[in-house]
């Protein structure tokens, strides 16, 4: 994800190196054919978020990244990555500004759900310190070996990649 987010960037103005890196995203593309998404009807409903920054992560302008995603019932159901507006002067700032739209989109989904008559929602997320104290959801330390947000935010070796098996 993380890497097509950034050859995205380049889309404008590519460079023959911008297309040896989509060459190479597509060949693996069609190497993971056999993977897919699960949605099991069985489990509890559970919206769980995962958020991520990678401070100062792009070099050009030293912005960092925001990166989240959101699952229903242990299902992948959204996700996110993109460049912050602004230039963050910790990681603290970075994390706050992606919690910050992660917040906003863990509410809408909150309330979609909600409209599609589904109640009692037990929200666990990295969230602003307001929706934390209000009770709409908790905030909890991700180690990074369990950080599904990181994929958004940063590349990773072969042997980090999680996928599911069909």
């Amino acid at each position: 994800m993380f890497v097509v987010f950034l050859c995205a960037r380049y889309q404008v103005n590519p460079k023959e190196s911008h297309f040896k890196v989509a060459k190479r995203i597509l060949k693996y593309l069609k190497g993971t054919t056999i993977f897919c998404l699960w949605y099991p009807s069985y489990s509890p409903i559970h919206l769980i978020g995962y958020l991520d920054s990678d401070f100062a992560g792009f070099k050009l302008d030293r912005k960092s990244t925001s990166g989240s995603c959101n699952l229903l019932r242990s299902s992948l159901i959204s996700w996110h990555s993109k460049k912050q507006a602004c230039v963050a002067f910790s990681t603290a700032e970075a994390e706050y500004i992606a919690a910050g739209s992660c917040c906003a989109q863990i509410l809408w989904l909150k309330q979609q759900l909600a409209d599609f008559g589904l109640k009692h929602i037990e929200i666990r997320h990295h969230f602003i310190r307001d929706h934390v104290n209000n009770g709409d959801c908790e905030m909890k330390f991700i180690e990074i070996k369990l950080q599904l947000a990181d994929i958004f935010t940063k590349t990773f070796a072969k042997r980090q990649v999680f996928l599911l098996k069909k």
